[in-house]
């Protein structure tokens, strides 16, 4: 990697050379502006005012704008004759706890390379006495023309620096918050918990920027002279929250699906999520709730009474089929009745008729 600064850290008496490279890069996609008529590029050239004709970088110096708009020429031997310590050299003044430096402060980040084999030494020696001490270093350093704030901390086996904003270049956050009383319930809290551990913590290296694939693939397919593949339309992030509790249920149970759990808070795997009571609906029609871990008394009484009219119903029945029998009885013993008198009647008559017949003879 190429570096950008060449200097020295000043650890006290001890002077170790130092190489300043780039520890990030930009990989957002680029574009040139152009003409939309003709497609021709747009390109901004260094004009001066006075002479009305393109300037090339050579002829280019720096100047300050006093406050009546007149320009003061300031050359590079006007800022080399500065009294800096840090123009070329990385000079520690403390060593305090990481969680002291607020991330607001944090800005460009950078590597420390040992500059020759001399180095390497008290290079060591610095990144070990970071790690023991599980502190960081707060450093002055001069780039670009100002003198700087920074920040040394360890990454791995080398030293790493943070630009830090001086504490004046941070604003304080006036007007930002909202400027209405809000009351946030339990109950509320209780499901952010939950979306929260729902969601729980992500292997940053898995991360990657879903709208830089997007522009390379439009790019790609504007090269081909093919039709953009349509994608789903982003959601609109400026809805108006109607139900907060719903969106937070909402969100938990879409979270869970999400990572192949059950959505209603059964965990298949190890750890134990947090459980979410689903809260009650203002409604006319609102079914008793449980109370307690007890049912609700007019569930538990219509639970209750529904065995004794069961067995009622037993009952009637039977009792209705006992004297369904009983009548059929009566019928039948009635009809036995006719049937014994009809056959003594004609007994009888048969008999008077058989004695009439032999008085005649």
């Amino acid at each position: 990697m190429r570096s950008i600064w060449n200097g020295a850290i000043s650890f006290g008496l001890v002077s170790i050379p130092i190489k300043l490279v780039n520890a990030t890069e930009n990989h957002a996609v680029s574009f040139r502006q152009i003409h939309t008529e003709d497609g021709g590029r747009i390109r901004y050239r260094k004009v001066c005012e006075l002479e009305e004709r393109e300037v090339p970088t050579a002829e280019i110096g720096k100047g300050y704008e006093d406050a009546d708009g007149s320009i003061i020429p300031i050359t590079d031997e006007d800022l080399a004759t500065l009294p800096i310590p840090t123009a070329k050299t990385i000079e520690i003044v403390a060593f305090v706890p990481a969680d002291r430096i607020d991330p607001l402060q944090m800005g460009a980040a950078y590597y420390l390379a040992a500059s020759g084999t001399p180095a390497a030494k008290p290079y060591t020696l610095l990144r070990e006495a970071l790690k023991r001490s599980q502190k960081v270093a707060i450093a002055k350093f001069a780039l670009r023309g100002r003198e700087r704030l920074g920040m040394l901390r360890v990454v791995d086996d080398v030293i790493a620096m943070h630009g830090l904003l001086w504490p004046d270049e941070i604003r304080a956050p006036e007007g930002v918050a909202p400027d209405t009383d809000v009351t946030v319930r339990e109950a509320e809290l209780d499901l952010a918990d939950a979306l929260m551990d729902t969601l729980g913590e992500v292997d940053i290296n898995t991360l990657h920027d879903d709208y830089r694939e997007a522009v390379e693939e439009l790019v790609a397919a504007k090269v081909d002279g093919v039709t953009p593949a349509e994608r789903a339309p982003a959601g609109d992030g400026g809805g108006k929250v109607i139900d907060l509790l719903a969106a937070l249920e909402n969100s938990v149970r879409e979270a869970r699906t999400a990572r192949g759990e059950d959505p209603e808070g059964a965990d298949s795997g190890s750890g134990a999520v947090a459980e979410v009571t689903p809260l009650a609906r203002t409604s006319s029609r609102a079914t008793p709730k449980q109370v307690g871990g007890k049912k609700s008394t007019s569930t538990a009484a219509k639970k209750k009474a529904a065995p004794a009219a069961k067995k009622a119903s037993t009952k009637s029945t039977a009792s209705r089929a006992t004297t369904a029998k009983s009548a059929g009885s009566a019928r039948k013993s009635g009809a036995a009745k006719k049937t014994a008198a009809k056959k003594t009647t004609a007994k009888k008559t048969t008999g008077t008729g058989s004695g009439r017949r032999r008085a005649s003879a």
